[in-house]
């Protein structure tokens, strides 16, 4: 009998990165001292809470 999944959804997260996936949230990423979205490439101040090119938020934390 299989075993019921965590409900911090390991088993999930293991599926998906074993087929190649990021699992972690996504985040700014930094480029000469700015903060640059991951989606678009956009740059900006460090005090940025959305991409003004293309209107990515980072994640929250859990």
């Amino acid at each position: 009998m299989a075993s019921a999944p965590s409900p911090d959804g390991d088993l999930f997260d293991e599926f998906l990165t074993s087929r190649g996936h990021d699992v972690e949230p996504a985040r700014w990423e930094e480029s000469y001292n700015k903060k640059q979205c991951p989606d678009c490439g956009g740059l900006h101040d460090d005090d940025a809470v959305e991409c003004s090119v293309c209107g990515w938020r980072p994640e929250p934390s859990p």
